[in-house]
């Protein structure tokens, strides 16, 4: 299975939010869609960078209370990791491990923003994988008797 099957079966819509946004309106934002990360992008298609969970507990952390009135992109990943429609879902599972992250947009070869995969449709793709091929196997073993 591949990037573009799981988008196929999760939809492509990413949430966004601008990079002058403030902190308090991302948190709401991820509290209101109960997701764990926004991608930042001004115009909808490049990628400024990816707001996490992690990156508003660290601002405020880091600032106190304060920190909800920065603004995102004083706040965000900038170095965000990329995946595109082609790659598999194993690549993607080893990014996240590698990286120790969740969330991966998704980009057309020009870097437009095309998508997004969280870890759990990573799982979700990789259980219906084992699952298929459990299925090929025992159906295999049958005919052999």
């Amino acid at each position: 299975m591949n990037v573009r099957s799981m988008l196929d079966q999760k939809g492509a819509d990413v949430a966004t939010i601008g990079v002058g946004g403030s902190l308090s309106d991302a948190a709401a934002r991820l509290r209101d869609l109960g997701i764990g990360a926004l991608v930042v992008t001004d115009d909808g298609d490049s990628i400024a960078g990816i707001l996490s969970e992690r990156d508003v507990v660290r601002a405020v952390a880091s600032h106190g209370a304060s920190a909800l009135g920065r603004t995102v992109g004083s706040v965000m990943t900038t170095q965000v990791v990329t995946c595109v429609a082609a790659d598999t879902v194993e690549h993607v599972m080893t990014l996240m491990t590698d990286r120790r992250i969740r969330h991966v947009p998704v980009v057309d070869g020009e870097d437009r923003l095309r998508g997004i995969v969280s870890i759990g449709d990573v799982v979700k793709a990789r259980l219906q994988e084992l699952r298929f091929e459990n299925e090929a196997l025992t159906e295999y073993l049958h005919q052999g008797r």
